[in-house]
């Protein structure tokens, strides 16, 4: 059977994107979805998204890791909503559903603007800084980056006793001004280092905000391996709201593939 797919991509960030509003693909297995995305023998992602109908929504973001587990992901939620655009969903702004609940999101100017659920509460009880931006991020403060073992250290983190059942991404980064910084990432379920990570992206800025005691409305540029991101945000009575992940979201390449 074909299934036809497009490649997307995100600061680097790629996925196989499928259009399942008919329900078609709704069975595909995790071992499936482990083949398309196996970088040898398949067509090569982080993860694969399933653009799915959802009543009262625009569509539904159903995004599997490379590993086949689930959560949610930033850059897959940006490249879904430009992917959405291509399916003929071309409003100014779309609303949909993931598995962290309903989000909203705009493409303009050749960026997807998509607003991140707030965030009440980060563990800065450590060194480190721990949050959930729809998935749960341990952020390291480091003066080197581009030399810095992210594979090594996200193993130790990820694998930690504390860590292991539910798994962590975590995070390095650089504060290279006022207003920039620099990151690198490892990603559960795809276990490795990812070019970016747009839910790490987003923890990061919060955890340097609260780290800098910024206050009011503010926000990063973010140099990550593939691209560069922004992050908007409010910061008030210890809480993170109005929350913007800003970047591009490019078709790479179509095609088919027998599953």
């Amino acid at each position: 059977m074909n299934l036809p797919f497009v490649k997307y991509q995100g600061t680097g960030n790629d996925f196989v994107m499928i259009d399942n509003r008919s329900g078609e693909w709704d069975n595909l297995s995790v071992s499936t979805i482990q083949s398309l995305c196996d970088r040898r023998f398949g067509i090569g992602a982080d993860g694969l998204i399933k653009i799915n109908f959802l009543s009262g929504f625009d569509f539904e973001v159903d995004y599997y890791n490379s590993d086949g587990s689930k959560s949610f992901c930033g850059n897959g939620a940006r490249c879904s909503v430009a992917f959405a655009h291509e399916l003929g969903i071309t409003k100014d702004s779309v609303s949909f559903m993931a598995i962290d609940g309903e989000h909203e999101a705009v493409k303009k100017d050749g960026l997807v603007y998509l607003k991140m659920n707030d965030v009440l509460e980060i563990d800065d009880s450590q060194k480190e800084f721990v949050l959930n931006t729809g998935s749960p991020h341990f952020v390291h403060f480091t003066e080197n980056v581009v030399g810095f073992d992210i594979v090594a250290y996200g193993k130790q983190i990820r694998y930690s006793d504390k860590y292991k059942q539910e798994g962590i991404n975590v995070n390095a980064i650089h504060q290279v001004d006022d207003h920039s910084f620099e990151i690198r990432t490892y990603e559960r379920g795809v276990e490795d280092e990812t070019l970016s990570c747009g839910t790490g992206v987003t923890a990061a800025a919060l955890a340097l905000g609260k780290k800098n005691h910024i206050e009011g409305d503010f926000g990063y540029q973010v140099k990550s391996q593939g691209g560069t991101l922004s992050v908007k945000f409010t910061h008030t009575d210890s809480k993170f709201t109005n929350i913007w992940l800003i970047g591009p979201a490019v078709s790479v390449f179509k095609g088919e593939v027998n599953v």
